[in-house]
């Protein structure tokens, strides 16, 4: 712990900032030109699409509506579409629009929608696929990138590219790393490791509390890890309990991808969030205490820590387990319409992996409380104040008498 402090310490000088930019700078580097180079993969040929394409369209006519005397949608539209990219732009097709709830729209004269192109030889089919969702989906992106910038400042930009980061390691990092046949477990704690590295460095800079967040938070995504295996084990989930196991097996046979274990890491992946938001808070609150209260010993912190992190578990506990049983609405629905008796319900697998995202991570956030919390507190008695003013010393006397 001392000797984290001494690096900090440097770190924190005038040339040490310099350097850990340049540090910073060569990180990023290095690890896009490793990304560039780990995504060379051949993925492997699952269905046939050759001549298929997904190309954009316009509707111009239709040919032939499929409303019905009460309003209702029944059977197919023929329609005329001018297809704006592929092989066939500019050229106006005749193409058929299914009336279902997953594929097909409801078209209409000047509708942007997506083409299923077919073409063999001389002769090519039309049907289209859906509305043309693309610039309400980057539109929303932007808007919200947007609020994030003009709300947070300077850290909000910072928050945004920290965000784009975590979507980079997740398409680019995480995925490849599963489909090349990689531990999905071990996927999981180094995306956790290096996104929280990373966001921490460019919310926080290279200082003490950002060092003991990060090792909080892999330390808390991993127990969440460690959690959702035991559950497993005790509650007989293999991971080939999970939806679509037929299409993971094929993949299984052919790459060797670990399938066993994915449901575990979605797990980790989906408690880093809230994992890392409490990580940071704790560590914050005691660094900020210190700098107020230099006189409170490692005990002292660690309590003030503590009280500060029994806050923090109650609700972020509660966000995971409402999150993670928002996904499952559905199947809630169709439980309570169908009346299903407690022993089919308490022992269906759908239910059963809810249960266990819930509380494993959940566990791995009320878990890095502490971890943090103890980590911190040595840490930050070790090394010299740096009073800020952001709070008040009547306030921290009170969180640490609590």
């Amino acid at each position: 712990m001392e000797q984290i402090s001494k690096s900090v310490k440097f770190l924190h000088s005038h040339g040490g900032k310099r350097i850990q930019w340049v540090l910073f700078a060569v990180f990023m580097a290095a690890f896009a030109l490793f990304l560039l180079r780990f995504n060379q993969v051949d993925i492997a040929s699952l269905v046939s699409t050759e001549g298929r394409t997904f190309e954009r369209a316009t509707v111009v006519k239709i040919l032939k509506d499929n409303v019905q005397e009460d309003g209702n949608r029944v059977g197919q539209q023929s329609v005329l579409i001018e297809v704006k990219t592929g092989p066939k732009k500019g050229e106006i097709v005749e193409a058929t629009s299914n009336n279902g709830y997953l594929f097909g729209a409801a078209c209409r004269p000047g509708m942007g929608v997506i083409d299923i192109q077919s073409l063999a030889g001389d002769i090519s089919l039309h049907t289209v696929y859906s509305f043309d969702r693309e610039w309400a989906v980057l539109g929303f992106i932007a808007i919200f990138l947007a609020v994030v910038c003009l709300i947070g400042g300077k850290k909000g930009i910072l928050a945004c590219v920290g965000l784009i980061f975590t979507f980079i390691c997740i398409i680019w990092f995480y995925i490849p790393m599963i489909y090349k046949g990689y531990s999905p477990f071990l996927a999981a704690i180094l995306v956790a490791a290096v996104t929280t590295f990373v966001i921490m460095y460019l919310l926080g800079g290279w200082s003490g509390k950002t060092i003991c967040a990060v090792i909080g938070t892999v330390g808390g995504v991993v127990i969440a890890g460690i959690s959702a295996f035991l559950f497993g084990k005790a509650a007989h989930l293999t991971g080939y309990n999970a939806p679509e196991i037929e299409s993971l097996l094929v993949l299984e046979n052919i790459r060797g991808i670990r399938v066993g274990e994915l449901l575990f890491s979605g797990l980790l992946i989906s408690a880093l969030g809230a994992v890392m938001d409490v990580a940071m808070a704790i560590s914050s609150t005691v660094f900020e205490i210190h700098d107020q209260m230099p006189h409170l010993d490692r005990k002292g912190l660690f309590r003030s820590g503590m009280n500060v992190g029994r806050d923090a578990m109650g609700t972020m506990a509660n966000t995971l387990i409402l999150a993670f049983v928002g996904s499952g609405v559905s199947t809630l629905i169709l439980t309570y319409a169908y009346e299903l008796p407690y022993l089919q319900i308490i022992n269906s697998n759908n239910m059963v992996i809810e249960v266990m995202q819930g509380i494993s991570g959940s566990m791995g956030v009320i878990l890095t409380v502490p971890i943090v919390s103890l980590i911190a507190s040595f840490v930050a008695a070790g090394r010299k104040p740096e009073v800020s003013g952001r709070l008040s010393s009547e306030t921290i006397t009170e969180t640490v008498s609590d």
